[in-house]
This record gives C-alpha cells, structure tokens and sequence, in this order.
C-alpha cells in the first residue's frame, strides 16, 4: 500500500501538475516500454536491431557514395535515388538510437521535448520519404511512357527542384498537428506502451477529449500513406 502510494506521487508530482485547462504540459518525461520482456531476449534484441541499423546505414551510405564518385551517375534517376538513400539514413537514426539506447536501461525514459522531437522528424522524415517515392515513380512513368520528351522534362534542375518540395512539404505536414498535442495537458500516467512516441498512446495519456486533433492527425496520416500509394499504383 504505501509503495503504491509512493509510485502516485512519483507520476504526479505536485511540481509537475498544473490546471486541465493549462495551455501547456507538465509531465516532464514519458517512458518508452518498448518490448517488455527479460533481459537476455533485451540483449538478443539489442544485438539484432544495431546490426541491422548497421547494415541499412552501411548500404544506404555506399549508395551515396557511389553516386557522388561516378559522375555518369549525376542523371535524374539516380539523384532520386540518392535523396532516398540519404533520406533512409536520417528516417531510421530518428527512432533507432534511442531504442537502442533504452534496450540496455532500466529505465527508459525520454523527456517531454524528446519525445515530442522524435514524433516529429519521425513522421515528416516518412511524409518526405512517401512523397519521394511517388516523384520516384512519376519520373519512371515519364521514362517509359514519354522517352523522347523525357530529356526535356526532367532536367537536373528540375529533379533537385523536385526533392526540395519533397522534403518542404515533408517537413510542414505535421507541423500544426505536433503543436497542437505538445499544448494538451498530459497529467498522467506517463507511460508509453510503444517503442517510439506515437500519436495513439500519445492520444491516450492526453487529459481531456480532443477528437478534432485525432481527427486531423489521423486525416493527414491517411492522405499520405493512401494518397501516395495510388498515385503510385496509377504510375
């Protein structure tokens, strides 16, 4: 009994608490469950994951490297490819370090600006890396469908043009929706039954109803992800 009461008061600290209606949060830190399990299986998965971290930042780093070495490269569909590779590398360190780091700790914690942090390169490096795909797949079409045009169409210039608006775009789509679940009273608990912040178990710590902000996180998800993969399919 008296360690349960401790542990409330260790969620909700009287220092950490203001009012419901407060414009701004005041849990200090989340803490990432990640996969609950023993620490032998920790290690194993410890062992795993940084190995493939390894490889993807190995293989997508050759890949720039090749690109950036072989100057009958520099052509539009291989700068596609080379925005992706570079875009794969900061895609994966947003999320995989810090797991990483929380397999070997015990208490697996991420402050509140962290995670909020991690919630947004997260899911604008993958609206980027969606948009990009799609531009990837536009310039194939053009390739194989419009060949004699295809020169005239897709210059150099125009594919950097291109990967700009791709990481723009990428980088304001969830802007408005991070800031405003940053700015909802979290008053506890603070657990976050995920390996990163994500806005579902974000959502469910969150102290009042916002069903206009999930609606707006959740539409803009949708857009992307179904948006892209049927312009993509009708390439």
């Amino acid at each position: 009994m008296i360690n349960t009461c401790l542990l409330n008061l260790q969620v909700t600290d009287p220092m950490n608490i203001s009012e419901p209606d407060s414009s701004f949060a005041f849990v200090r830190e989340f803490i990432l469950l990640g996969f609950s399990c023993e620490w032998k299986i920790q290690s194993l998965l410890f062992s795993l994951f940084l190995t493939i971290y390894a490889l993807t930042l190995t293989g997508n780093g050759a890949i720039m490297c090749a690109l950036w070495c072989d100057q009958r490269l520099h052509i539009p569909m291989y700068i596609f490819l080379g925005s992706f590779s570079f875009l794969e590398i900061w895609y994966v360190s947003s999320t995989v370090p810090k797991m990483l780091v929380n397999f070997l700790s015990d208490k697996k914690a991420i402050s509140f600006v962290g995670c909020f942090l991690q919630f947004y390169f997260f899911f604008s490096l993958g609206t980027t890396e969606c948009l990009l795909l799609a531009v990837m797949a536009f310039d194939r079409y053009l390739a194989i469908c419009r060949p004699l045009h295809y020169p005239n169409i897709m210059t150099e210039h125009r594919c950097t043009k291109l990967v700009l608006i791709c990481w723009v775009c990428g980088f304001l789509w969830f802007l408005i929706p991070i800031v405003l679940i940053s700015r909802m009273p979290f008053c506890g608990p603070n657990i976050i039954d995920h390996v990163v912040c994500d806005p579902g178990p974000l959502f469910a710590l969150v102290c009042v109803s916002a069903p206009k902000t999930q609606l707006l996180c959740y539409s803009l998800s949708s857009i992307v992800i179904f948006g892209n993969f049927l312009f993509i399919l009708g390439s």
